[in-house]
């Protein structure tokens, strides 16, 4: 819509609007026109339109002689009455909505919308949002809290939409929220946005976020996506797929996706041929087929993580400070083109505390009730309450567990009574996912049948704790909070590293003051990822029916197995990278035993019967044997697009097990085979000096690698012939002298020819006697479980003291 147009008094086109109109047009009109006015030169699509004005929302209740009517029914409710408020707001809304709309505000509409459909053709469908003057905040966020309509073509059906979205101000939501933060209910205004319809009913649609919703890390885009409208991904009624993109990297001609994650995307929502509000559009089962395809393609997920990228940079230029962004997106249908409907602060992460973190535990574990995407890292144990309908919400009392099949909006006067919240439907962007994180109450998302598994008025547990799974368990189970200050004051010499396995807690441990990951372990991955032996992927064809129909549901998404396997741990490896990226992660290739690999899916055909698997099949030895070079070519596959397609070149190699030097070689030509070559791109290659060889020939071995990471725990039982699992052969550990000699060799080996020296074991983290010892013998730096870092850090602090 072009500026040369005549001048409206109620009307403004988005090309008008900034950030600066925000008073005017409110939050969510005001960020379309400062998109459409200033990123569309940076290639971010914003599909045209315009909006009423706050003037034109206040005229209207002038003319219809309700605002005094408005605040007698207002000024005596009490919010916390639901009955009150259900009967208030249905009062107000039905005043406002029947009421007759001014002719100069009509005429200004329909001038509007026909210079629209001189742009895109002549009764163009639109969507008609709300914007409320005091919206989309950094502090607050009244997203979903007024109503849209998608799919309205006509003036008269336009007009209507546009009353209802007036009316939609006085939501029982909408109601209860601006008495919860304080704002005068006639100091708000509305302003009704018109934007062009993007046929996402053809194509897909979702939101994405410039931030990880749940551990605040900043340099990831998490995008959503599922088929149809967007209304269903918003709203939670579909569990949709799942990306995060690493933002440093999105140059060309890299693909930092780090993780894809395939929803179920049930259902689809599409339009109807009666384009008025409340009708326009419905709901269609999606076929199998389709449901087991990710909605967009990679190429599409870069692109969008592009335009958040955009987006969030001009915003922060703009705020003078750091600015993630909630932003709606949606593929046109009929253009194969992709657009940006709607971007706001997101206003959970933004406004926390970056210095302190704190971390639930829980101490033991029960039988599980559901589980689904956790929402909120928290814990919290109630009486479980399930609720089936908004109209049964005064069922709920204070600190009770809600279990529903999904929220809206119209649930949310009596949400911030829960103690936590578990639905059947919905993804981690869903409305209730949103809620709980400002309510600072954990969720479960996505788990399918809890209304029909968690018995109602039965004590519960529900943690969301234990990674991006989160798990109701029946009866109260124990937990601690701990509160974490990550501000640091002092660092040590010493680098202080982490271990870890799974990807899903990398972006929350990040922010702890480590120098990396000191131990990054594939085992974790490939159980929790793939769960199946990479030579059963390899060889599906001489499988049974049955192993076969379960490889079918893992590899679900996937054309091609043996891409499943490497994709799936690129992912993991690279997540972790991301996390900690720039600081190094040293990723140990994998150490299964044979009994390990025996209990994956297709795994028992393919592996020896070992009386002693510990000093069997494993390690170096395993890699390139003839039964299983192939396989490993598939981790070298995966860690050579983590560091070149990704751009991680932080992710660092470590061989375990390595029983000779002449064993070094054989995987190093391997790895080289498959484009992993020591030294290109910075690749170091470390050994894990866990087998008294590796100290005894420290010499020797550092030639063909870049350093050692002690591996502690296994260093000992070969040293002094005890079972790391038997409680029968108590104390003899780490401490021990023999096992003290030979770290000394390794750390003075390595130190004499000025490579890596580290350790990774168990040791440093259960005993800090060893840790001052390994500071004194001059290690390089010390990876610990990441619960062990902060305590251990003082101790490393003082045994450095000591020594100056």
């Amino acid at each position: 819509m072009s500026k040369g147009e005549a001048v409206m008094r109620f009307v403004r086109r988005f090309s008008e609007l900034g950030m600066n109109d925000v008073a005017t047009v409110g939050g969510k009109n005001a960020s379309l026109g400062e998109m459409v006015a200033q990123l569309g030169e940076r290639g971010v699509r914003v599909p045209d339109g315009f909006a009423t004005t706050a003037e034109a929302y206040r005229h209207y209740l002038r003319h219809n002689d309700l605002g005094d009517r408005i605040s007698d029914v207002l000024g005596s409710l009490d919010t916390n009455d639901v009955t009150a408020l259900e009967k208030a707001g249905r009062q107000i809304r039905s005043w406002i909505a029947e009421g007759d709309m001014p002719a100069d505000l009509a005429e200004e509409i329909i001038a509007a919308y026909r210079e629209l459909g001189r742009e895109y053709g002549g009764n163009t469908d639109v969507a008609v949002r709300s914007s409320a003057t005091a919206e989309d905040l950094p502090t607050a966020s009244f997203a979903g809290q007024q109503e849209s309509y998608l799919n309205i073509a006509g003036e008269d059906a336009l007009i209507d939409s546009i009353r209802h979205v007036f009316a939609s101000l006085f939501t029982d939501r909408a109601i209860s929220y601006r008495v919860h933060q304080g704002f005068d209910h006639m100091a708000v205004a509305l302003s009704a946005g018109v934007q062009k319809m993007v046929r996402s009913d053809k194509a897909s649609s979702g939101v994405m976020f410039t931030i990880d919703t749940e551990s605040g890390f900043r340099d990831a885009v998490f995008i959503t996506a599922a088929y149809g409208l967007g209304e269903n991904v918003v709203q939670g009624a579909v569990n949709p797929d799942e990306f995060y993109v690493y933002k440093p990297m999105l140059k060309e001609g890299l693909c930092p996706i780090v993780s894809r994650q395939l929803g179920e995307k049930a259902i689809r929502m599409i339009y109807t041929e009666d384009a008025r509000h409340g009708a326009s559009t419905r709901n269609v089962d999606v076929p199998i087929e389709e449901r087991q395809r990710f909605a967009i393609t990679d190429e599409e997920v870069l692109t969008l993580a592009r335009f958040a990228v955009e987006i969030e940079r001009h915003y922060s230029e703009q705020a003078g400070e750091f600015r993630p962004m909630d932003i709606e997106w949606a593929k046109d249908g009929d253009s194969g083109e992709l657009f940006i409907l709607q971007a706001r602060p997101e206003t959970v992460h933004s406004q926390r505390e970056a210095a302190t973190h704190a971390t639930y535990r829980l101490e033991e574990r029960g039988e599980v009730l559901v589980e689904g995407k956790s929402v909120g890292e928290r814990i919290a144990a109630g009486r479980a309450r399930t609720i089936e309908s908004s109209a049964e919400m005064a069922k709920l009392a204070d600190g009770e567990i809600l279990i529903t099949d999904m929220t809206d909006p119209d649930w949310e006067p009596i949400m911030k009574r829960a103690g936590a919240i578990v639905t059947n439907r919905g993804g981690r962007t869903c409305h209730a996912a949103i809620i709980a994180r400002e309510l600072g109450i954990p969720a479960i998302v996505g788990c399918g049948d809890a209304t029909e598994r968690v018995p109602d008025g039965e004590e519960v547990t529900v943690s969301c704790a234990e990674g991006s799974t989160g798990h109701v368990y029946r009866g109260v189970l124990p937990f601690t909070v701990e509160r974490i200050d990550h501000s640091v004051t002092e660092t040590t010499r010493t680098d202080l590293m982490i271990n870890l396995g799974d990807p899903e807690q990398a972006f929350r441990l990040s922010s702890l003051p480590a120098a990396g990951v000191g131990l990054a372990r594939l085992e974790f991955i490939i159980n929790n990822r793939i769960g199946i032996h990479p030579r059963a992927l390899l060889e599906y064809d001489q499988l049974d029916a049955e192993t076969q129909a379960e490889i079918d549901r893992h590899t679900a998404g996937f054309d091609d197995r043996r891409e499943f396997y490497i994709r799936k741990l690129a992912e993991g490896v690279g997540t972790i990278a991301a996390a900690f990226h720039p600081r190094p992660v040293i990723v140990r290739l994998s150490d299964f035993k044979s009994n390990e690999y025996a209990a994956m899916v297709g795994g028992a055909g393919f592996e020896p019967h070992e009386e002693n698997p510990m000093l069997g099949f494993r390690g170096a030895s395993r890699y390139y044997a003839e039964s299983f070079a192939e396989a490993f070519l598939l981790e070298c596959e995966a860690l050579r697009r983590v560091r070149e397609g990704m751009g991680l070149t932080n992710a660092q190699v470590m061989l375990p097990f390595v029983r000779s030097v002449e064993e070094v070689d054989r995987v190093l030509a391997l790895m080289t085979k498959a484009g992993l070559e020591r030294g290109r791109h910075g690749l170091n290659v470390y050994l894990m000096c866990e087998i008294p060889a590796n100290a005894l020939l420290a010499e020797e071995f550092l030639e063909h690698v870049d350093g050692f990471s002690i591996g502690s725990n296994d260093l000992t039982q070969l040293t002094l012939g005890v079972d790391r699992d038997s409680s029968l052969i108590e104390g003899l550990d780490e401490r021990n002298p023999a096992v003290k000699k030979l770290m000394a060799m390794a750390i003075a080996a390595c130190r004499e020819q000025g490579k890596y020296i580290g350790i990774c074991g168990q040791a440093p983290s259960d005993f800090p006697e060893i840790s001052e010892w390994l500071v004194e013998q001059g290690i390089t730096s010390l990876s610990l479980n990441p619960d062990s870092l902060l305590p251990m850090q003082q101790t490393v602090l003082e045994a450095e003291k000591r020594l100056a």
